[in-house]
């Protein structure tokens, strides 16, 4: 069944895009991720305009957020605090990458752009996951102990003025921290339309020094509000937002995580990272051959 999507200016199979979310749905569900990192260039991949596919997409990742805050703020696992300096930051990253979305778009650049970020990102993601998913199945196999990582913020956070205590997070650090993360999360949310859990999350961890059982519910907490106030600013300056395509991605992400989250229970934790890791490497391969590999089609005339 075919259906017009009226920014993007062409027709899609619904069914498709429908089926497209509940992929990316029941892979959020199987390894805790927002899903708008893969949404975006699997969108790219079918066909669907960069720009359009970025904007469009944060209005699917903020849907998906909202149940997984729910569920986090009952167990109380959301450090509403860090929270909030974390939206914060990225509503001002959201304006400055909407300033810098609007000055590539108007050079002509922005597809380009895109493509070469999510090459970067997810080939440096993809390889960090694999390479860690991989240490803990050898050490598994061959019977050693793997220690876990002492819990311990980054020397430059130390050095910032101003501490605060974050009780929930555990944590005596300078506010500037988080306002910087949230910062610089919001220019990716409007640059690649993403949520940002794929950075936030390690940063969070690796970076800030959380305490664990509060990381997932705090990024979900940001990136509710970043990708909705994301949704709205690229609705007012780029004007690139599909709903009609948002809407389809939205139906299926929402039934497609429900499946994924049933799936990850049976199947062991090192083996998804390294499936999800495997994926997410595919598509950063496949996205730089389309950067260097020679159109059928060189030009393409569109009316205005």
């Amino acid at each position: 069944m075919d259906i017009y999507l009226p920014i993007a200016n062409m027709s899609v199979n619904a069914l498709v895009v429908i089926l497209l979310g509940g992929g990316v749905g029941i892979l959020s569900g199987m390894f805790g991720v927002g899903g708008g990192f893969l949404t975006t260039p699997l969108l790219i991949l079918y066909g669907i305009p960069p720009t359009v596919a970025a904007a469009s997409a944060t209005t699917q990742v903020t849907g998906a957020s909202v149940s997984g805050v729910l569920a986090h703020w009952q167990r109380d696992g959301v450090d509403v605090r860090m929270g909030i300096l974390l939206v914060i930051g990225g509503m001002f990253g959201s304006l400055a990458g909407a300033g810098v979305f609007a000055l590539l778009e108007s050079a002509g650049q922005m597809d380009t752009v895109i493509a070469i970020m999510y090459v970067a990102l997810l080939g440096s993601v993809g390889g960090l996951m694999a390479r860690d998913a991989w240490a803990a199945i050898s050490a598994k196999k061959s019977g050693q102990a793997l220690f876990a990582r002492k819990r311990r913020h980054h020397p430059l956070v130390a050095n910032l003025p101003m501490r605060w205590r974050f009780y929930a997070s555990g944590l005596y650090i300078s506010p500037l921290a988080p306002l910087a993360l949230g910062f610089f999360v919001g220019v990716l949310t409007v640059l690649l339309g993403v949520g940002g859990g794929f950075i936030l999350v390690p940063a969070m961890i690796y970076g800030l020094g959380m305490a664990t059982r509060v990381v997932v519910g705090t990024s979900l907490f940001q990136i509710l509000f970043v990708t909705a106030i994301t949704t709205m600013v690229h609705a007012l300056t780029t004007q690139a937002v599909d709903i009609v395509l948002a809407a389809l991605l939205l139906v299926g992400s929402v039934v497609g995580a429900q499946l994924g989250t049933r799936l990850a229970a049976r199947l062991p934790a090192d083996w998804l990272r390294l499936g999800l890791a495997g994926i997410i490497l595919g598509l950063s391969l496949w996205l730089a051959l389309g950067l260097g590999w020679r159109p059928s089609e060189i030009y393409t005339v569109q009316a205005l």
